[in-house]
């Protein structure tokens, strides 16, 4: 989960501004954290609140999300999330967006099985991406997170992912030159969890993930909460990383910081 919020942070400059190469200072001073952060933390506090018990989780999700996610309303919340939030009716509306990826990290802290991941992944993530691709971009980062979690090797994540969701067949040459900014799960999850393959650190993952441009935020905090299963974060980084959080977000993920 933390790998997710710093990816974010990390990103961030970068969403409406793309820097199509590795060669840059990660986590500088004018980075911040965005509506991906936000709602990263709001699934989180939701499944805690369970404790176990997840017969109301969407419930818990919806009301987590809108107590926490009104309190940073210029975060950078898309339209259609942005009217769920500020309106009664909360019903799912279809999304496909690939919100329901970069939020769905803390599913494999309370999971204890695959099984378990992925039912988790839907319940949290079709209170407002009840899409079919909106399920899938969730569960496909869940997946990959929790296999990296129990010590799986790149291959056999791979394999996986490409046997139940996504062909993983790109070329990073070509990403950075041709690939464009895109938030539908479908044309962002699949490349996000490509350059964690590609990768060969933490660092370097999240530099990967920004190189290739587009939603630079959102594919890092799904790039890295697998990075962080994977090969976990070096402290410097995870230190420096939750200095652009406020002391609201931080009180409620407390006990994730000092683990």
């Amino acid at each position: 989960m933390l790998g997710a919020i710093i990816g974010d942070i990390a990103g961030s400059k970068y969403e409406f501004n793309n820097y199509r190469s590795k060669n840059f200072d990660l986590l500088a001073n004018d980075c911040y954290f965005t509506d991906d952060t936000v709602m990263t933390i709001a699934v989180y506090v939701a499944l805690k609140n369970c404790k176990g018990k997840y017969d109301k989780l969407e419930d818990e999700t919806v009301k987590q999300m809108h107590k926490i996610g009104k309190r940073y309303m210029d975060s950078g919340f898309g339209g259609m999330f942005k009217r769920w939030l500020l309106t009664n009716d909360t019903k799912p509306y279809n999304s496909f967006g690939n919100g329901s990826a970069m939020r769905v990290s803390p599913v494999v802290k309370f999971a204890k099985s695959l099984d378990e991941v992925k039912m988790l992944s839907a319940k949290v993530t079709k209170v407002t991406h009840n899409h079919p691709e909106g399920i899938k971009g969730a569960e496909a980062t869940a997946v990959a997170i929790y296999l990296a979690k129990e010590g799986k090797s790149k291959e056999e994540i791979k394999k996986y992912i490409e046997e139940n969701y996504y062909d993983l067949n790109f070329n990073y040459e070509d990403l950075v030159e041709n690939y464009r900014f895109n938030e539908t799960c479908q044309d962002s999850v699949p490349q996000a969890l490509y350059c964690f393959f590609i990768s060969e650190s933490f660092e370097d993952c999240l530099k990967t993930t920004i190189s290739i441009g587009g939603d630079s935020d959102t594919l890092c905090a799904i790039s890295g909460a697998i990075a962080e299963a994977y090969y976990g974060i070096p402290d410097y980084i995870k230190q420096w990383g939750l200095k652009f959080l406020d002391k609201y977000l931080l009180k409620h993920i407390k006990d994730v910081v000092t683990e």
